[in-house]
């Protein structure tokens, strides 16, 4: 039996994060857990700010992360669709992996923000994501996306689109 990894995904706002999300755990025969989905589900029309955002993203993490150490610690691999986009981040999805014994991989989705902004644009009009974001808060946001680096220990997989 191949041993469980965690797979952690890191992009600026429509890079592709859930779409290769969604193929590793296809690919992977893992589970799949999208903070987008449980924020969208749990707390319906309250994320209107960006300290929304991170107020209620916490507390998902508090009870998603002793999740995803029992399932990995089951033998399931596990692709976490939550943002690892900045080194604190990324520092507590490594914790989980380490927590619970396993390797990890970083997916990095490099891609510059103009492509970006207009898979945003598009994704907006189609309103089929949990959330849309307006240029304004693609800016804010993308203005504390910080890139993965093998410094912060992390074996990062560099995906080019």
């Amino acid at each position: 039996m191949p041993k469980p990894v965690l797979h952690l995904i890191s992009g600026k706002i429509a890079s592709g994060k859930s779409t290769l999300a969604k193929n590793l755990a296809a690919e992977q025969s893992a589970i799949l857990l999208s903070e987008d989905h449980w924020l969208s589900r749990l707390y319906p029309n309250q994320i209107r700010s960006v300290t929304d955002y991170v107020r209620l993203s916490r507390q998902i993490r508090e009870v998603v992360g002793p999740l995803v150490v029992d399932v990995l610690n089951t033998g399931v691999t596990v692709v976490l669709d939550f943002p690892a986009n900045t080194p604190e981040d990324r520092q507590w999805l490594r914790g989980l992996a380490d927590s619970a014994g396993v390797a990890h991989c970083a997916h990095y989705l490099e891609v510059d923000d103009e492509t970006c902004r207009g898979r945003l644009h598009i994704r907006n009009r189609r309103a089929d994501h949990e959330f849309a974001a307006t240029d304004a808060e693609f800016d804010l946001i993308t203005s504390y996306f910080r890139a993965p680096d093998e410094d912060e220990g992390l074996q990062i997989k560099i995906h080019r689109l």
